[in-house]
């Protein structure tokens, strides 16, 4: 797929900073419509943005928006949320069972629902979008779900191939949008993330790369984990 031209993109999680770059950075490389979906659609000044309801952990929710969008070929599942604690141990059941819900199985479950869709479009195309929790666990919680979706974006790569859907990540450390706006240290923009997402999509490639940290994240994956985590060294100093 060399542009967006003609495609009809649907965009979860739309009202957030990053979501209305997804909205409107689709229309302007050539996206003929775009469903706007969010738990509480906000109206948008162009008509060729669709407001949609969306719960990406309610399956009928999911079923709905499915039968409201049936001609959607691009699918951004961008939707996401944070625990209350970086912890694993101490994050509360309930909490650590909903942020699976809306970080892994609702986006693994949209794809599942709408690839039908998907594969009725010619060079349809799914991109999920992760983190650098990916690939580094000092999230807890969050860093599990994200690790858990971006296995499972591989896995729908390999098994929309044959179906002609490309499959894009996207990994990243903090993005200058209200959910890091607690975050110290240096914030991609989202427009410039959003850019290089379909600068991606344009030319074929899988993955997305957001930053310096991430490269590093990533390649730290090849190492020994005492590299990737030198603070097992302080703590097991610390106990000894």
């Amino acid at each position: 797929m060399p542009t967006l031209d003609d495609t009809v993109v649907l965009v979860t999680g739309a009202n957030g900073g990053l979501g209305a770059h997804f909205v409107h950075q689709a229309l302007s490389r050539g996206a003929r419509k775009v469903y706007a979906a969010a738990r509480t659609p906000r109206e948008w000044e162009d008509e060729r943005i669709i407001p949609l309801r969306l719960d990406v952990t309610d399956a009928e929710s999911i079923a709905a928006a499915v039968d409201a969008a049936p001609d959607v070929s691009v699918l951004i599942n961008n939707a996401g949320a944070l625990p209350p604690t970086a912890s694993l141990v101490e994050v509360p059941e309930a909490d650590l069972r909903a942020i699976m819900e809306t970080n892994f199985f609702g986006p693994v479950l949209l794809a599942r629902a709408f690839t039908p869709a998907l594969s009725a479009a010619h060079g349809a195309v799914l991109i999920d979008v992760h983190s650098v929790a990916s690939w580094n666990a000092y999230g807890g919680a969050y860093s599990v779900s994200k690790a858990a979706l971006w296995a499972a974006t591989n896995s729908l790569r390999l098994e929309f191939a044959p179906r002609d859907i490309h499959v894009v990540g996207v990994h990243m450390g903090y993005v200058d949008t209200a959910m890091a706006a607690h975050a110290d240290g240096p914030k991609l923009r989202p427009e410039d993330l959003v850019a290089a997402v379909y600068d991606t999509v344009a030319a074929g490639g899988y993955e997305v790369i957001g930053d310096e940290l991430t490269s590093r994240a990533k390649a730290a994956l090849s190492g020994p984990i005492e590299a990737a985590y030198p603070d097992l060294h302080a703590t097991a100093g610390a106990t000894s």
